[in-house]
């Protein structure tokens, strides 16, 4: 018998080994080596927050980290984020932060608790049958002028910061407004559904009549003129400034702070001031961060001068308007059975409110304010 063949020995296979050559990069030693939070940018205060780490230097830009340019661009101009895309100027945008310190989670999380509680208000008003108690003047005026206000506020949501929330230079600013566009949009569907609830509850509501009003009523077409020019605001600055500082003072303010939540209760509704003030709330988050990024350009050590002059020409272009627009609203303070103040004491209010604004970012009062 013949011994079993010895198996043939196989050939060591070669295969490229890694070499580690320390390259200087990673080498380096650095005091915030260990660090697992970024370091990239300057914060605010002492530690950066959460806000800051998800938000700054989202969007490129080749001042900063783009040694290169910008690695994209449009074919009938220049690329990214331009500054030329508004006439203020500015020695570093990156210097802004939202005093709101909106980002994603805040952002659903706000508008959440929102909605939740203008549910549990709507629900608990149906089940005490509260609308019962409204006197048929003010049934007849939410019908029409709430109604109208909310073409407003979807106006301004999906035309004017839908589009501005990309043209900014930095993500901070962009980030600020795009939340700033989602408050717009829902209190306008908050207004809406209020509409429908109404249309259900309350006899002779009419539901559709808002889209008269806002078409033909000659007392809304000062406001709907207003709101239609804000939309075709090309420089996303001026759009921002000509609505959140002079419309929202003069028109906004005054329609749903000085009117409508002043006035409600005497007429037996203590439900619509509950919607109408979340709408405030989400106003004053939002002038919040208006005031910062342009109080932050009129101080500007290089561009200050410069930022006050193009600021003063949007203030003798936008508050004669939004002036004109407030003035025609007032026939509808005498529709109301029962009234507590003066349309000119609103107005007063309103043109204060301006002011303190104004007066806050260094501006000059124009003339039509004291008049």
């Amino acid at each position: 018998m013949t011994a079993p063949a010895e198996p043939a020995t196989k050939s060591e296979r070669s295969f490229p080994k890694p070499e580690f050559t320390d390259a200087e990069a990673g080498a380096l030693e650095f005091p915030s080596s260990g660090s697992r939070s970024y370091n990239y940018f300057t914060p605010a205060k002492l530690r950066a927050t959460t806000y800051e780490d998800v938000t700054f230097d989202v969007q490129p830009d080749p001042a900063r980290h783009l040694s290169q340019g910008w690695i994209y661009g449009f074919g009938d101009g220049p690329g990214g984020y331009p500054h030329e895309w508004t006439a203020l100027k500015s020695t570093d945008w990156h210097k802004f932060r939202d005093p709101n310190e909106e980002w994603e989670q805040t952002i659903y999380r706000n508008n959440a608790n929102a909605v939740r509680q203008i549910q549990q208000n709507l629900d608990n008003a149906k089940l005490a049958d509260a609308y019962n108690s409204w006197t048929p003047a003010w049934t007849k005026f939410v019908e029409r002028n709430l109604g109208a206000w909310m073409h407003a506020e979807h106006g301004l949501g999906l035309h004017v910061f839908m589009a501005a929330q990309r043209s900014a230079p930095t993500n901070m600013i962009n980030n600020a407004m795009a939340v700033n566009c989602a408050h717009k949009l829902r209190f306008a569907q908050d207004l809406a559904l209020y509409n429908l609830d109404l249309s259900e509850s309350l006899s002779g509501f009419d539901g559709s009549a808002h889209r008269a009003v806002w078409q033909d009523d000659a007392v809304w077409q000062g406001v709907r003129r207003n709101v239609e020019l804000l939309t075709a605001a090309g420089d996303w600055a001026e759009a921002l400034f000509a609505t959140n500082v002079v419309f929202e003072q003069l028109v906004g303010v005054l329609f749903r702070s000085h009117l409508v939540m002043q006035i409600a209760a005497r007429n037996g509704d203590y439900v619509t001031p509950s919607l109408v003030g979340s709408g405030e709330h989400d106003y004053n988050r939002d002038l919040g961060y208006s005031r910062a990024l342009f109080a932050l350009l009129t101080r500007d050590e290089e561009h200050g001068a410069h930022n006050r002059e193009v600021l003063g020409g949007w203030l003798a272009k936008w508050v004669p308007l939004s002036i004109a627009a407030a003035r025609e609203l007032q026939p509808i303070w005498s529709q109301p059975q029962e009234r507590t103040i003066p349309f000119a004491e609103s107005f007063e209010a309103a043109k204060s409110g301006l002011r303190s604004v104004l007066a806050d970012l260094d501006l000059d009062q124009p003339e039509e304010l004291n008049r």
